[in-house]
């Protein structure tokens, strides 16, 4: 008998093995270890981008609060804006820093990664009052 077989007696007194043998168990193995092989990478990505949004989201909310200010006060470096020159703050999901650095006339506001994994982008984001957005890769 082969492992994990049980024998069964069939009408007339033979037995009938049922139960698989290394062979298909190794093949059957293979076939998961390539199936994840191909889904884990992709996985990551997929947490990597979820992760940019919250980036993004932080960055755009920001970037709304200086507007503000500055069709209030004319100014993006007003001392009353909720906002100014050189202000941190978590970006919504908390994966991120979002820093503030802005002029009368400009601003940038950069993300920062500070939560674990990594997102799969070399450089901070950046988006400025013009609407520009940096670095100009994939991250965006």
């Amino acid at each position: 008998m082969r492992a994990g077989e049980q024998a069964t007696r069939r009408p007339g007194g033979r037995c009938r093995q049922a139960g698989f043998t290394l062979i298909e168990l190794m093949i059957a193995v293979a076939v998961v270890a390539i199936l994840a092989s191909i889904a884990y990478p992709s996985y990551t990505r997929y947490v990597e981008r979820s992760k940019r949004t919250d980036a993004h989201a932080g960055l755009m909310d920001a970037a709304q609060v200086l507007e503000r200010c500055y069709t209030v006060y004319s100014s993006y470096n007003n001392g009353s804006c909720v906002l100014s020159d050189g202000d941190t703050r978590p970006s919504p999901d908390q994966h991120y820093t979002i820093s503030v650095a802005s002029t009368d006339t400009s601003f940038t506001v950069t993300a920062t990664f500070s939560g674990s994994g990594g997102d799969g982008c070399p450089n901070p984001l950046t988006l400025n009052n013009l609407g520009v957005r940096g670095p100009n890769d994939d991250c965006w």
